[in-house]
């Protein structure tokens, strides 16, 4: 039996569906749940600027994704635990709260009692590059988140302008 052209059966993804595909691959990128993505992106449009870059920045700036940035965890969701059981810092103070809003400036540290995890230290050996917007000292297990990252230092294959006008419906 032939099919004969099979052009036709590759569909095309509509302008809504790919709204959506972006949407979907950066809050899972991030491992939110949709109702944290869609609070965060509604932050985002109340700060000064482009609603897509603040929302990336916002992003950017949970404490669960520097842990992650930093280094002291292999992913986004080892990060997040690692907070969530109360293994980090932020300016010497234990924070647990994965979605904290940290400032640039801020420090962000491993408590000491968890100095000698084995995932934090496999994951520190793992790491092969930080992004500019932190700094990291091994020795005292301590980064600082720097500044506001740039747009071009993250996700350069996200198009938040679909994520905004999925959203903009």
């Amino acid at each position: 039996m032939h099919l004969g052209n099979t052009d036709n059966l590759v569909k095309k993804i509509s302008e809504y569906g790919l709204q959506l595909q972006e949407k979907q691959k950066l809050r899972h990128a991030y491992g939110m749940t949709e109702r944290q993505f869609r609070r965060t992106y509604d932050k985002a449009g109340k700060l000064a600027g482009k609603h897509g870059e603040n929302f990336l920045y916002m992003l950017e700036s949970r404490l669960d994704n520097l842990v992650y940035r930093l280094g002291l965890a292999a992913t986004r969701r080892q990060a997040r635990q690692l907070v969530n059981h109360g293994h980090i810092t932020v300016d010497g103070k234990r924070v647990d709260i994965p979605s904290y809003s940290v400032k640039p400036g801020q420090t962000i540290s491993l408590r000491e009692k968890s100095a000698n995890l084995a995932v934090v230290k496999a994951s520190l050996e793992a790491t092969i590059h930080r992004p500019d917007f932190v700094t990291f000292d091994e020795a005292t297990m301590t980064g600082t988140y720097v500044r506001l990252p740039e747009r071009s230092e993250v996700f350069a294959d996200i198009h938040e302008n679909l994520i905004v006008e999925f959203y903009s419906r």
